[in-house]
Parts: C-alpha cells; structure tokens; sequence
C-alpha cells in the first residue's frame, strides 16, 4: 500500500470520528416522579417566613423530596422539568411541555403524606397542570428533571426543546 492510500485511509478514518463526535447527544436529565404540591405553602422550609415573594410570579414553584433536599442546598434552585410517560400511565403528560421550577420548600419522609417516600418533586398546582395531563387519574407522574445553572433558561413552549447547560462553563461557575 503506497504512503498516499493510508494517508488518505488515517484521514477518513479521522472525519469519521469527528463527525460521529458532534452526532452524539448528552443528555444532563435525570428520571424521577412528581407528585402534586398541596397547600399551605407558608412557611417553607428554605426561608421559614411568611412573605409570598419568595414565589415565582409564574406559580410554577416545588418542593424537594429527600432525593434531591441535600440538607436545604436545593433552596432556590432551578429545574426543567418535562413529564414522560410510561406503560402505567400512557395519557398523563402533556406532550412537549417543559417548565422551569424553582425549588421553595422540602417535604420529606417525615411528612404524614404517605407518598412523600421516593417522590423527587411535589409540583405546584401550576406546575403539575402544565406538564400533566388534566385527565389523568393519577396523582403522581414520570418526569425528566434537570438542574438550571446561572440565569433562566428561554424554552420554546411546545417544542418539548430548552437550551441545555454549557459543560464547559459550568466549572468556571463553580459548579460540578
């Protein structure tokens, strides 16, 4: 085989690798269940007053459940959260809607709620009624949660698309 064959053999070997490189998709979402957030909201477990402002004006809030609390480090975070769905409950997502959630308060095991164990997020009513189906007989759903790092993020309502963190800023922010 002559110099110039393998050459050219190395190089499409190595266009090969870059594109499959850009074709992989990273996905930073977890799996967990939602469970509806029921009222009183005040106080709440992050900033143990009574003052309203500490909701967001869209009412789109939760609680953590144990599995996300980290001993009240989840205060004020951030979520996308998008239901998905499974062969239990086929109809109970609103397809293509994800929101962004701010984490308010933390129910934990310790709740007389019996389905507080292993709930990752109790959704606001708001919240659960955007991504959950208003038909659906249960009270708990699948959802794909994600943590939100620095501002807001835009989402394009029903493309079921939001803009996912930058890998590479999140060290540089302080964040793992």
């Amino acid at each position: 085989m002559s110099t110039s064959q393998q050459h050219l053999q190395w190089l499409s070997l190595v266009i090969f690798l870059v594109s499959l490189f850009f074709n992989i998709r990273t996905s930073y979402a977890d799996v967990g269940t939602a469970a509806l957030y029921s009222p009183p909201y005040l106080p709440t477990a992050c900033y143990r007053i009574s003052d309203e402002s500490q909701f967001p004006s869209s009412n789109l809030f939760a609680a953590a459940g144990d599995g996300i609390w980290a001993n009240d480090t989840a205060c004020g975070r951030k979520y996308l959260v998008k239901c998905i769905t499974s062969t239990s409950t086929p109809y109970a997502c609103n397809q293509n809607q994800t929101i962004q959630i701010k984490i308010v308060d933390h129910i934990g095991q310790e709740a007389s709620v019996l389905s507080a164990y292993n709930t990752t997020l109790f959704l606001s009513p708001t919240a659960f009624g955007t991504i959950a189906n208003s038909s659906t007989a249960s009270s708990y759903i699948n959802i794909e949660f994600e943590l939100v790092y620095g501002e807001d993020v835009a989402l394009h309502k029903g493309s079921g698309k939001h803009s996912a963190p930058n890998p590479t800023t999140l060290v540089a922010s302080g964040h793992p």
